[in-house]
């Protein structure tokens, strides 16, 4: 599924300015590549979804790419558009120049509002009458240091003007009362650095292992495509694997479908800091351009992607996604003592990658294929962890203080992964499976012995499952239709990492529409319009929508088209080593053949003797 061409993307665009019956206010949420027709491969289709201000109004439909028709064009009742990059920029000044805003700051000592960030966060839904109906951002304020290189370096407490982004005004300013602004720390970019770094370098003189053709890649067995959306930024396609001179699919799309980063402090505003930062604000909007040497290292293949602004005009993000290899230690290896004979491998693994920077955090997101078939999900998350401003000798009660009259609140980010499955074809079906300690008795008489229950997860409504670390659990995809060697079917499992359980109330405004995160495991059947964990437009949604309403219907799932949906939770008490630049955390899980080979598939990998 390639991505959408800057000629497709402007073609989408005139087409709903001619046809879409629009206000020349309107601007352009999303330009897309459609999923809908993911299985046929019909002739290519663009999503569009529009905003229109005058009318407080949201509409969504698709564009025939071959001949520029529109198609199923549609107000979306009741929905609000996500907030983009150009909104956030409009906000900041219509702040900076209404006469309150600039008094609260004088109250606090601040003369020049040019110096103050504000960044305007999606506002949830409260359920506040007044707030009904309208196109809201919450504003969040910082003052900027004095060397410009960093815009949180100071914050604004408790003083959150509130916007009605469609009539471009505040409504209404929310200031729980004055705190000290922190003293300025001076430069991020400081002047001592370290001298004694050696140079390090990969080089690989006789070129990469891997061939790329257009979107398309191969590389040691695997075949796959990259994509692109908006929304969720990269995208993989037609996940398979080689074997025996057979392309065998395990994947149609894997992608990360929703994020929220919900935070734990209560007071104040900050109980609305809760971001979905795929479905309220867009991943693919955000990605950075890479660089050679500094986001990427050694023999890069990029891919340039075209995203587009708000006018509907493309825009290129050069060097988008970043693919390499990285040599991963040991592979295989084994000894014979009594012959002084070892062989060894060295495992290599395929790296696929982007950036994105969202506010006060960058999210990196890597995709690792492994010679032996297994694949590695990775989320990377640095840049500067939220801040709020606290009176000195104060302690935090929801935190960490990080610098003087400095603290950043305990938070989480959930990231929910959506992995359309085709374990060797479309039937698959999804089992668990527990361990347990068998019981001391004439069976058992050494109390050794260890017990493997293996159930089949028949419906959606089952397959909501927590992880349970006391039973070892794990998650199983077969095909019921494919059989290895020993008489069993193929699979793959899913083995998670680190992970937590949200600390939110389910019945709480965020529990209500992030429901997705109270279970790490859902499968659903395969539904085309299925694609978002939160639903479609959980920008101000009173919540309900995504997973937990499609999983209702309890369809089948036992030798089924189905999705995976994997949730990962970092559970984030920043740390004074995370100011005022935090270190990359690291939050992963692994997808490994289980059955899917009737051998180790790289026996053939050359080795060392």
């Amino acid at each position: 599924m390639l991505p959408l061409t800057d000629i497709e993307i402007s073609l989408a665009a005139d087409t709903v300015r001619r046809d879409g019956g629009l206000d020349d206010g309107a601007w352009f949420e999303t330009i897309s590549l459609s999923e809908s027709h993911a299985r046929d491969r019909a002739p290519r289709h663009a999503y569009v979804c529009c905003y229109e201000p005058c009318s407080n109004r949201t509409f969504a439909g698709l564009v025939a790419l071959e001949d520029g028709k529109l198609l199923d064009w549609r107000h979306i009742e009741d929905v609000q558009a996500r907030i983009i990059p150009d909104e956030f920029a409009a906000a900041c000044e219509i702040a900076r120049n209404d006469p309150d805003f600039i008094a609260a700051l004088k109250r606090r000592g601040i003369d020049d509002p040019s110096w103050v960030l504000i960044e305007s966060w999606a506002a949830g839904n409260f359920g506040i009458p007044s707030e009904q109906g309208r196109r809201l951002a919450l504003g969040h304020c910082w003052l900027m240091n004095e060397a410009g290189d960093n815009p949180y370096a100071r914050p604004i407490a408790n003083l959150h003007p509130l916007f009605d982004l469609a009539a471009g005004k505040i409504i209404r300013i929310d200031d729980y009362g004055t705190v000290p602004i922190p003293p300025d720390p001076g430069p991020i970019r400081r002047d001592e650095q370290r001298d004694d770094l050696k140079e390090l370098s990969i080089t690989q003189p006789d070129g990469p292992s891997f061939t790329v053709d257009g979107f398309n890649i191969r590389w040691q067995n695997w075949n796959m495509q990259v994509g692109y959306s908006v929304r969720e930024g990269l995208v993989l396609y037609d996940i398979g694997y080689e074997d025996q001179g057979r392309l065998r699919p395990i994947m149609r799309r894997a992608s990360m479908a929703e994020m929220v980063v919900p935070y734990g402090d209560p007071r104040g505003a900050n109980y609305r800091r809760n971001a979905f930062d795929t479905g309220e604000y867009g991943i693919g909007v955000a990605l950075d351009s890479l660089k050679l040497g500094c986001d990427c290292l050694g023999y890069i293949h990029y891919f340039d992607v075209w995203s587009h602004d708000w006018h509907g005009k493309p825009r290129l993000i050069e060097n988008a996604i970043c693919m390499h290899e990285e040599d991963f230690g040991i592979l295989w290896k084994y000894s014979v003592p009594s012959r002084a004979q070892t062989t060894v491998t060295r495992s290599r693994r395929l790296v696929i990658s982007s950036l994105a920077s969202i506010g006060n955090y960058i999210y990196g997101f890597f995709w690792y294929f492994y010679q032996d078939g297994s694949i590695g999900v990775e989320v990377k998350a640095t840049g500067i962890p939220f801040p709020t401003g606290i009176a000195r000798g104060q302690d935090s009660a929801y935190g960490t203080i990080v610098a003087p009259g400095i603290e950043s609140h305990v938070h989480q980010h959930v990231f929910s992964f959506r992995f359309d499955m085709a374990v060797d074809g479309d039937r698959n079906t999804v089992t668990e499976v527990n361990f347990e300690a068998a019981p001391l008795d004439a069976d058992n008489p050494h109390g050794n012995a260890i017990l493997t229950r293996e159930t089949t997860l028949a419906s959606e409504t089952s397959a909501q499952r927590e992880i349970d670390f006391a039973s070892a659990r794990y998650w199983k995809v077969i095909n019921p239709n494919v059989t290895n060697s020993f008489g069993k079917p193929v699979g793959y499992k899913l083995v998670p990492g680190a992970n937590a359980l949200p600390f939110q109330h389910p019945d709480s405004a965020l529990g209500r529409r992030a429901g997705f995160m109270y279970k790490h495991m859902w499968v659903t059947q395969y539904a085309p319009d299925e694609l978002f964990s939160a639903g479609w437009f959980p920008n101000q949604h009173p919540g309900g929508d995504g997973l937990p309403n499609w999983v209702k219907a309890d369809r089948p799932l036992e030798n089924q088209d189905i999705v995976v949906w994997y949730t990962m939770n970092y559970h984030h008490l920043p740390r004074p080593e995370d100011w005022p630049v935090q270190p990359v955390v690291y939050a992963n899980f692994h997808w490994v053949p289980s059955g899917f080979f009737d051998e180790n598939p790289a026996m053939d990998v050359p080795r060392r003797e």
